[in-house]
């Protein structure tokens, strides 16, 4: 089949699933779940071969890291379908109902968007994720994925399409497609076929689909995360934080990349931070003020290029701030408005750090690598929403759905 019948033909399953009861919806995902626990030898087989790949290709440790798939991670991608199909279903939920003057009876619902798009790179869970949520809301899926994943990707469709199949829901309702960058042009012009193009992958995909997709884009972009440590913060708690949200998986998008201390804190607390990122194998980029506290001579001098920059790696910068307002400044100047933390015990430092801050999550005392659907409870994930229409923050079930207004008259006309 063409790209253009197979997306055609997810339009025509995606009528099917919209109607479908949460029960049947269910089975599809308890069926995918036990599929990918009695398949695991194959998929880490298919995985094995990718990862052999990007390492013989010299892909760096952060993408071999998005790529690689062990019992564990395949595990808690099974695990994440089972908490998908314990969700509540959105579909029919009515938002508000009320009765007009005129006699009407005006309800809002929500609906699914009808055929979904997602493109990815070397994240094969997406495979299974997005197949999850948008089986449970109603939607058909057509997924892309990287040539970096080819293999694990195709096994884990096969997998999916062969769970939905023994459920009695139409195959096309998940569309696996793969090809050169031309193919993923095509796809993203079937504006009439395709209801939302979901990008999951870094900036550089997100502008190549902006600039050339001709249907609705929903970016689930890459994050350039900071921790700032006020002057008014527990020193034992923002050391634990800073180390957890950089080196607890480095890869990710709400893995923190920017340090920022405030200055009236920063001779007790560098020493200490820089001493234990180094010892986990950070490498780090510092600026003056942190050069002179910690005269390492394993630290670069940071520029402006380190503060815009997504490492996704073991690497962060540093900077010394001498005011609330000068860090709040510098997150607005480089964050990508993804996952921004405090670490603070003054209430109202705290309470202007969320208010001020433009980002989608805005974290006090708490470590950013907690922006993720399975962490807030959504069961699994498209991506973090960065932008305000239609969807921020965690793509998820809702976030897949749009409304509809109803209403139920006995004759009424408009005079």
């Amino acid at each position: 089949m063409t790209v253009e019948e197979q997306v055609r033909a997810a339009r025509v399953a995606s009528r099917t699933l919209a109607s479908l009861p949460r029960a049947r919806k269910d089975e599809a995902l308890e069926l995918i779940a036990e599929a990918l626990r009695r398949r695991a030898g194959e998929i880490l087989a298919e995985n094995a071969e990718d990862v052999a790949l990007a390492r013989a290709n010299k892909l760096g440790a952060a993408l071999v890291d998005r790529l690689y798939l062990d019992e564990d991670r395949l595990r808690e991608t099974a695990r994440s379908v089972h908490e998908v199909a314990a969700l509540d279903d959105p579909v029919g939920e009515i938002q508000e109902g009320r009765r007009l003057a005129n006699g009407l009876e005006l309800t809002r619902v929500r609906v699914p968007l009808g055929v979904v798009a997602v493109v990815y790179e070397a994240r094969p869970n997406v495979t299974v994720d997005a197949a999850a949520l948008c089986l449970k809301s109603g939607n058909a899926v057509v997924l892309r994925g990287g040539s970096a994943a080819k293999h694990s990707n195709r096994m884990l469709a096969e997998v999916v399409q062969g769970a939905i199949i023994e459920a009695g829901l139409p195959a096309e309702a998940v569309a696996f497609i793969a090809g050169p960058r031309e193919v993923l042009l095509q796809l993203v012009t079937l504006k009439d076929l395709i209801d939302v193009v979901i990008p999951r992958g870094g900036e550089e995909l997100k502008e190549l689909l902006s600039a050339h997709s001709r249907v609705p884009v929903i970016a689930a972009a890459g994050g350039n995360c900071h921790v700032y440590v006020d002057a008014a913060a527990d020193l034992d708690m923002a050391l634990a934080i800073t180390v957890n949200a950089k080196c607890q998986r480095p890869g990710v998008c709400n893995a923190a990349e920017t340090l920022l201390v405030h200055h009236d804190v920063a001779a007790a607390f560098l020493p200490r931070v820089v001493a234990e990122l180094t010892r986990r194998g950070v490498e780090l980029a510092v600026d003056r003020i942190t050069a002179e506290l910690v005269p390492d001579p394993r630290l670069k001098r940071a520029n402006r290029t380190h503060y815009e920059t997504e490492f996704l790696d073991l690497k962060m910068a540093v900077r010394v701030v001498g005011s609330l307002d000068e860090a709040i400044d510098h997150v607005t100047t480089f964050g990508s408005g993804h996952s921004e933390a405090i670490v603070t015990g003054d209430l109202e430092a705290a309470q202007r750090f969320t208010r001020e801050v433009d980002a989608a999550v805005v974290y006090v005392n708490a470590s950013t690598r907690f922006t993720d659907g399975g962490q807030f409870g959504l069961g699994a994930e498209m991506g973090i929403s960065t932008q305000k229409l239609h969807a921020r923050g965690p793509i998820s079930l809702r976030e897949l759905t749009c409304q509809k207004y109803v209403a139920w008259g006995d004759g009424q006309v408009r005079s």
